[in-house]
């Protein structure tokens, strides 16, 4: 890592390399690892471009509430050459509106780009741990995609990274806290708070925006395909990482970041982070 004199001298404080990418070509569904992909405006190409939909609500299925939809974790979306979508059960067969309707409990249909006010329910965090996720808990109705680009299912901005620092702390998987890239870095605890507010460079053109500390959902403490369910993933930020998000929320238990895309890029495992 660049000292403070070599950072001034330089273009930017080098704060590791990206050692995983991963896309979710269904929101709340599981995704899949990249070794390389095209960044523009609206994050990864194929991220989240498509979601299941609650006929009866006309809400998005999100695991965020997940005494409903806690079984979409269990199923996996791959992105296809042609700029469709494949839906594999967790033994790896193909699956479709109907079996997933089925396996859920409530009919859902998958449907490409957000339209406009599209919205999901999230239970309260804390309720969730306490109780457990079978549970009638309060939950609040979140409006998708305030700091992102039409089309896309992101519950805020299009682009979610963490750092290695932050999944030592939680002693957690990257998997459930859903991010797009993993950030190898050598410092202790959650470091990535202190980007907020500032640039990232990767590549010779790709330039992120760091907006907000990412709060922490039910969802990190799930099971994830075949990861049990595990309540450290919420509690161990709830204990030691409440960050204010944005200006007028209170202290939320966080890990991770958001950020917004400021020039396309294409971005490639291995390549180095710099902080402007």
């Amino acid at each position: 890592m660049l000292s403070g004199a070599d950072a001034r001298a330089g273009s930017g404080l080098d704060v590791g390399p990206v050692e995983r990418l991963r896309r979710y070509p269904v929101k709340s569904l599981l995704g899949e690892e990249l070794d390389a992909v095209d960044v523009t405006g609206r994050g990864l190409a194929g991220d989240r471009e498509r979601a299941l939909l609650d006929p009866a609500t006309g809400r998005v299925a999100s695991a965020k509430h997940p005494r409903l939809w806690a079984g979409l974790l269990g199923y996996a979306a791959a992105a296809t050459a042609d700029g469709g979508v494949t839906i594999t059960g967790p033994d790896g067969h193909v699956a479709d509106e109907a079996e997933l309707s089925e396996a859920l409990g409530r009919k859902v249909a998958l449907v490409a780009g957000r339209p406009p006010g599209a919205t999901v329910e999230r239970a309260v965090p804390e309720e969730v741990l306490a109780h457990g996720i079978a549970a009638e808990v309060g939950f609040t109705v979140n409006e998708l995609g305030r700091a992102a680009p039409e089309g896309g299912f992101f519950d805020f901005a299009p682009l979610h990274l963490i750092t290695t620092s932050t999944l030592r702390a939680t002693g957690c998987e990257a998997e459930r806290y859903r991010p797009n890239l993993v950030i190898r870095t050598d410092g202790e605890g959650f470091v990535e708070n202190a980007w907020v507010g500032r640039e990232l460079a990767v590549g010779p053109t790709l330039r992120l925006r760091v907006v907000a500390a990412t709060p922490r959902c039910a969802v990190p403490t799930l099971r994830h395909g075949p990861l049990p369910r595990r309540p450290e993933a919420l509690r161990i930020p709830a204990e030691r990482n409440r960050v204010v998000p944005l200006e007028g929320m209170p202290a939320l238990p966080c890990a991770g970041v958001y950020a917004q895309v400021l020039a396309p890029g294409r971005i490639r495992t291995g390549d180095r982070l710099r902080l402007d």
